[in-house]
């Protein structure tokens, strides 16, 4: 590789610079605080690990974004993850093992080998939280309300909410008796929205299946879509009005506790579809062609690892929260300019001020009052009566 081509990153990659870092440091700790007063503990998952974890359950879906490595002690594949979500779910199934509700959160940087979209980045930092061990609507209920008071407090404006059910789809699949590639390949068309290609697809059903199977494409809008899903679902199975009554609850539930958030449902989006099982959400902002968060239930995701239990939960990428929101900043880093010298008293009096949490920033030699100012300096150490004092930054 030539010199000049060194410094260069690869696509989706990038470097945080210092201002960025601190508005993005001081999101974690605010963001980390909120989770905590929700009742929410702090769970720290690894890097790095044996591939068949990381793509075990809900990991599956992640195949094509996770990056693998051999490992050269045990020659085995490792990932590095590319959500942790799934590594949550195994810790609440095999190491936690809390009986009863559990609420976990998380902080870390996730790695995709792909991103999620061509401007996306390849190395976000993802927050979230999870909640298991309940399958009431409850649940749901708070970790979507957690998801917006998350938004809220980042200072992320005109948020649209997009609500949608994958039991629904589900549900009129089963009935329909649709496996494999045929309900990949309708699965496919209910996300493109293509009208023609899903009449095609179910014209060999039950006409009243594919009639309700065809009206999840035009199932999108307001709350009064649900109104009308339940006159052309009618004569769906238990199953699947059972889950357009969870959506209602929700709906409803929404309404009351945000009665300015504008709310789509969508009962065609399927968006993890083969992990969620219940209520998906995702939050919207105009001018971003991505949800900047998102979630969903996904009940029993700890089978595989010993512990089968009810899920929901929601993650956003830290750095899309601090380039759209407006409300979190870093606090003022002005410090204290310290000269070079060997005085012992001047050595102890900085250890004092950093100890107390002041910053203290020393020169090194060649140094002066100009290079205190770039170092965000306000204020210096002078030698007075014997004794080294804080006094404004000299002009």
């Amino acid at each position: 590789m030539a010199t000049l081509d060194r410094w260069l990153l690869p696509d989706g990659i990038e470097e945080v610079l210092p201002a960025e870092a601190a508005r993005i440091e001081a999101a974690r700790r605010q963001v980390l605080d909120l989770f905590r007063n929700w009742g929410y503990e702090l769970v720290i998952t690894p890097h790095v690990e044996y591939l068949e974890s990381l793509l075990t359950g809900a990991g599956q879906d992640l195949e094509l974004r996770t990056f693998k490595v051999t490992d050269p002690l045990s020659g085995r594949q490792m990932g590095f993850r590319a959500d942790i979500t799934p590594q949550v779910a195994r810790l609440d199934a095999h190491t936690h093992r809390q009986e009863g509700p559990s609420r976990l959160c998380y902080a870390g940087s996730v790695l995709h080998a792909r991103p999620r979209a061509l401007s996306t980045s390849r190395s976000p930092i993802q927050i979230g939280a999870e909640l298991y061990g309940d399958a009431s609507s409850a649940s749901d209920s708070e970790v979507i309300g957690l998801m917006l008071e998350v938004l809220a407090l980042a200072g992320v404006a005109d948020v649209h909410m997009d609500l949608g059910h994958v039991g629904i789809y589900r549900g009129l699949a089963r009935a329909a008796g649709l496996s494999g590639e045929a309900e990949q390949q309708l699965f496919d068309a209910l996300q493109r929205k293509a009208i023609d290609e899903v009449a095609e697809l179910t014209a060999a059903l039950p006409s009243e299946l594919a009639a309700m199977l065809r009206a999840l494409a035009e199932l999108c809008g307001g709350r009064e879509v649900l109104a009308v899903a339940r006159q052309r679902l009618a004569a769906a199975p238990a199953e699947v009005l059972a889950a357009l009554a969870e959506l209602e609850t929700q709906a409803a539930q929404l309404a009351a506790r945000y009665p300015q958030l504008p709310l789509y449902f969508d009962l065609g989006e399927l968006r993890g579809y083969h992990y969620h099982t219940g209520v998906v959400f995702a939050a919207f902002v105009p001018g971003v062609g991505q949800a900047i968060a998102q979630g969903g239930r996904y009940d029993d995701i700890g089978a595989d690892f010993g512990r089968a239990r009810p899920a929901t939960g929601f993650s956003t990428d830290l750095k899309t929260l601090v380039d759209l929101g407006q409300a979190i900043q870093a606090e003022p880093s002005a410090g204290i300019w310290a000269p070079q010298s060997d005085d012992a008293r001047l050595w102890q009096a900085v250890l004092e001020l950093r100890r107390s949490g002041r910053r203290v920033v020393q020169a090194l030699p060649g140094q002066d009052v100009a290079d205190a100012r770039v170092a965000g300096c306000d204020s210096e150490l002078c030698l007075r009566e014997g004794g080294w004092q804080v006094s404004p930054l000299a002009s």
